[in-house]
């Protein structure tokens, strides 16, 4: 799962071997095989700020099965056991790829600030090991890279509403990831090169979005 994450420039909350076979053990994961017992994909629920909030996480599906509708049926049956187990629990994310986004959109998720997630310090001590945990720390954990998604039993869209509401809006989301790592980005390579960033200018709101 690391490796994977690496290989796609973001991070996965490192996990030992124990704690992983701690929550297969407990019912709290899904596995994916084939009928021939070969091994597709994987993804297991962690619960954070004593159980309002819960993470699907570690999502990862072996290369030669990607793209292949593989991560959607594993995150349908993970949401799916989620809510069976949590059902008043708020099931979230941070995600880098549209893709996961369309997923989640097609599960009833929204995109949210990060201030909507868990300020569990738990959780966001699994960030260290994302390639960009100085980013988020930089931005008082209040923005990064990340795409913050979540599902609110209590009070939450139709899937098909939040599907047809990212359907519309794909292209604007997809813009604004990518400004997001330019903008991101160019303010990391300021500091390197000791940089000021002038105040002068109105801000926009923009600015207020990304700082």
């Amino acid at each position: 799962m690391e490796s994977s994450a690496k290989a796609r420039g973001t991070g996965i909350a490192r996990r030992s071997p124990e704690y992983i076979a701690e929550k297969m053990e407990q019912g709290k994961a899904v596995i994916a095989l084939t009928n021939n017992g070969e091994w597709v994909g994987f993804c297991y629920i962690e619960t954070w700020s004593h159980g309002e909030y819960v993470a699907n996480s570690g999502l990862i599906v072996a290369p030669s099965y990607r793209k292949s509708g593989v991560a959607k049926a594993i995150k349908q049956k993970i949401f799916n056991l989620s809510r069976e187990k949590y059902p008043d629990a708020k099931i979230f994310g941070l995600t880098t790829g549209l893709a996961v986004m369309k997923i989640n959109s097609e599960l009833g998720y929204e995109p949210v600030t990060y201030s909507e997630l868990t300020q569990d310090p738990a959780f966001w001590e699994g960030c260290k090991s994302c390639v960009n945990y100085e980013t988020l720390m930089s931005k008082d954990r209040q923005n990064c890279f990340c795409t913050a998604m979540l599902y609110d039993p209590k009070d939450h869209y139709k899937p098909e509403e939040t599907k047809e509401f990212f359907e519309k809006n794909k292209s604007g989301f997809e813009r604004l990831l990518r400004f997001k790592q330019w903008k991101l980005f160019k303010k990391k390579d300021a500091n390197a090169n000791g940089v000021g960033v002038s105040n002068s200018k109105p801000k926009s709101f923009l600015f207020h979005f990304f700082n």
